[in-house]
């Protein structure tokens, strides 16, 4: 893979329910991925994955489709926080 300097980043994902569901939060570094074999097989990936509902071209190290240009970059964790609703529990990972 083609990877530019990185970046320490946190992505969270979650759901809006209060008792039901898991928020995730990953702290790592990202690099931009521009390897055009690596975005290939990544687009081929999610087009399979949302039934062709996600479907992007290659070109020039991204990826586009009809609203424009879309960077992708690839996460290294260094820590995973999980955050189990409902039961309310939590767990940690370290890297």
């Amino acid at each position: 893979m083609n990877l530019e300097h990185s970046q320490h980043v946190i992505l969270m994902a979650g759901c809006d329910q209060w008792a039901a569901g898991l928020d995730v939060v990953v702290e790592g570094d990202a690099v931009r991925v521009t390897d055009e074999p690596t975005l290939l097989a990544l687009a081929a990936a999610w087009a399979t994955k949302w039934d062709g509902r996600w479907h992007f071209q290659v070109s020039n190290g991204s990826f586009y489709h009809a609203a424009g240009e879309a960077l992708v970059f690839s996460v290294r964790p260094t820590k995973v926080l999980g955050f189990g609703k409902g039961t309310f529990s939590h767990t940690r990972y370290k890297f």
